[in-house]
């Protein structure tokens, strides 16, 4: 067991796409932390769950709970949220006029919904993908090759084609979402123009690290990351959308957060993970780390999985919808 470094931040998001808030200790279970994402924004046209990557003026608002949620509060179970819109406007959750507000401010049909019961699968499911949607939320030109997404293990890539959001969360793929102080310092001084900010990369958990390394975050994937009273299973990078060059409150539109990041570490800033021992966190954590085993066998089978799935994902990305 070695120090991977002490928690910094914890971030929750009432709303999917919507501003997050700093707390300083949560609960955290086999769904990710306690009422995070218990709402998000439903596109009625495409008949899906969306977000910032398509529509991004989400980023200008604000969610707060009306009161500190219940510890049953989760799926079916969504606590009372205010928003607020840019121009200072608050509507809650319980309001009628919510659907309608936030249709007028966002110039398209959707209705605030909250996290469906686990049982309700298709309220989960997501809209047939095209290569268009694929570029749009990569940011990419048409001349530009699709993004590589073998580091995600087969079977996530077959539930987030099929799901907009795992089933029983609002998140994009995995629970949690774990980044480091140094990985933002390590992209900053690649792009000193640029204003590598958290909130536009959303992590679930900030750490501060004693590695010297410039990703330390990346070389936990496969092993476990143990708090006083939680522990997790740091998995894959995140990969990066476009999202996070985003415009958004006092954080101006850059895509030269998005470019330096492809450019310069396979498009990826954090890792994604799954608690493997429920419990609680809080800032000032000291995390430990049981590093990943890599035998030379696992790092040879490893290769050889992923040449077969990055195969599979050409031949998936060719057969998309233009």
């Amino acid at each position: 067991m070695g120090d991977a470094g002490r928690i910094t931040e914890i971030w929750r998001y009432p709303v999917k796409s919507m501003a997050g808030s700093r707390v300083s200790t949560a609960r955290i279970g086999a769904l990710g932390l306690h009422a995070d994402r218990t709402w998000a924004v439903r596109d009625l046209k495409m008949n899906s769950t969306t977000g910032a990557k398509r529509l991004p003026g989400l980023l200008w608002c604000t969610a707060r709970y009306a009161a500190e949620p219940q510890p049953d509060a989760g799926p079916g179970n969504a606590p009372e949220v205010i928003i607020g819109l840019p121009d200072g406007q608050e509507v809650s959750s319980a309001d009628p006029a919510i659907h309608r507000t936030l249709s007028a401010y966002l110039d398209t049909d959707v209705e605030l919904r909250p996290l469906p019961p686990m049982t309700d699968r298709e309220q989960y499911r997501a809209a047939t993908a095209t290569q268009s949607d694929l570029r749009t939320i990569f940011g990419l030109s048409a001349e530009e090759p699709l993004p590589d997404l073998s580091m995600f293990p087969v079977r996530k890539l077959a539930e987030i084609t099929r799901y907009a959001t795992p089933v029983g969360s609002y998140v994009d793929a995995y629970p949690i979402h774990i980044l480091t102080e140094q990985a933002l310092q390590t992209m900053a001084a690649l792009a000193p123009d640029s204003d590598f900010d958290v909130r536009r990369f959303r992590p679930t958990i900030v750490v501060d690290s004693p590695s010297s390394a410039a990703h330390p975050e990346v070389d936990w994937c496969g092993g476990m990351l143990h708090a006083p009273h939680a522990g997790f299973a740091p998995l894959i990078p995140t990969i990066r959308c476009v999202m996070p060059s985003h415009e958004q409150a006092d954080i101006t539109r850059d895509p030269e957060i998005t470019r330096t990041i492809a450019a310069n570490a396979r498009r990826c800033l954090g890792v994604y993970g799954t608690v493997v021992t429920p419990g609680s966190i809080a800032e000032g954590d000291i995390l430990t780390l049981a590093p990943p085993n890599r035998s030379a066998f696992a790092s040879t089978m490893d290769s050889a999985v992923e040449r077969f799935k990055r195969t599979v994902m050409r031949a998936i990305s060719a057969a998309l919808p233009r």
